[in-house]
């Protein structure tokens, strides 16, 4: 995919912030705008959804036996 180039102003503790954020995940600055973007349009919502979906699959059990005992159920008789 070609590349742009796309300059933009931001006050100095934005672009101190995005250093450290960048520097945090270990990419660059660069990289870190391009993900914030592509996640605000929605490329990385679809991944994390599925991984959400994922996880919820995965424990379902564990938060139905929790929710069936904070609601007054018996163990084992929550939701299936």
């Amino acid at each position: 995919m070609a590349k742009t180039q796309l300059n933009v102003r931001v006050d100095e503790g934005t672009a101190r912030a995005a250093r450290e954020r960048a520097l945090a995940r270990g990419m660059s600055v660069n990289r870190y705008i391009e993900e914030l973007v592509r996640q605000d349009t929605g490329e990385a919502g679809r991944t994390f959804m599925e991984a959400a979906a994922d996880f919820m699959q995965q424990y379902e059990s564990v938060f139905a036996e929790e929710f069936a005992e904070t609601r007054g159920t018996p163990p084992g008789e929550g939701r299936h």
